[in-house]
């Protein structure tokens, strides 16, 4: 991600998000199709399974964003741990439909929103601490969706940031304007 200079922190949640969605993105593209519904144990979470809590939660979280409780009474969370998609396709479709309700209720947001309360488990929240909550939960998975599909990829991995043993070469092409900062 290239970093723009901002002080709105809407836009800069918005640009972290979409962030950490295409690092995720990035490594599923490089799981094999098998791989992404395997898990390294029985207590392990596949890829699928990531993905499929991930949409739920932001399913839950974004929806009326500012005017509902963030856990819907209809969510089921344990059901998001079972029977993960079925294809790649069903999987990205899945993940898709989350982000875009992430996307949909943050961008109308202005920094005059961030100090409104919201409820998440009925505890109260300030937009910023259920952003800031968000943030923290999704890179969290985005890291474990990262190792799994850089486990699986194997000798085929390409590096998503900056390569083991090159970051003096890495950081003088960043400087000499040959490489945008990821």
């Amino acid at each position: 991600m290239a970093h723009q200079f901002s002080t709105s922190y809407v836009k800069d949640s918005i640009a972290i998000f979409q962030y950490y969605k295409k690092l995720a993105e990035r490594g599923i593209a490089q799981c094999p199709d098998d791989a992404l519904f395997a898990s390294l144990d029985a207590e392990s979470n596949s890829i699928a399974i990531i993905v499929k809590h991930m949409s739920g939660n932001m399913r839950s979280r974004w929806t009326d964003f500012l005017t509902t409780d963030g856990e819907k009474p209809d969510r089921n969370r344990d059901t998001e741990f079972e029977d993960a998609p079925k294809t790649r396709a069903e999987l990205m479709e899945m993940w898709e439909r989350g982000w875009k309700l992430l996307f949909g209720a943050l961008e109308p947001l202005s920094d005059a929103d961030l100090t409104r309360t919201i409820t998440i488990r009925t505890e109260p929240h300030s937009v910023t601490q259920a952003i800031n909550r968000q943030v923290a939960h999704y890179s969290y998975h985005v890291g474990q969706i990262v190792y799994l599909a850089r486990h699986f990829a194997g000798d085929k991995w390409q590096t998503l940031t900056v390569p083991k043993k090159k970051s003096v070469e890495f950081n003088r092409q960043v400087a000499a304007g040959e490489k945008s900062q990821r």
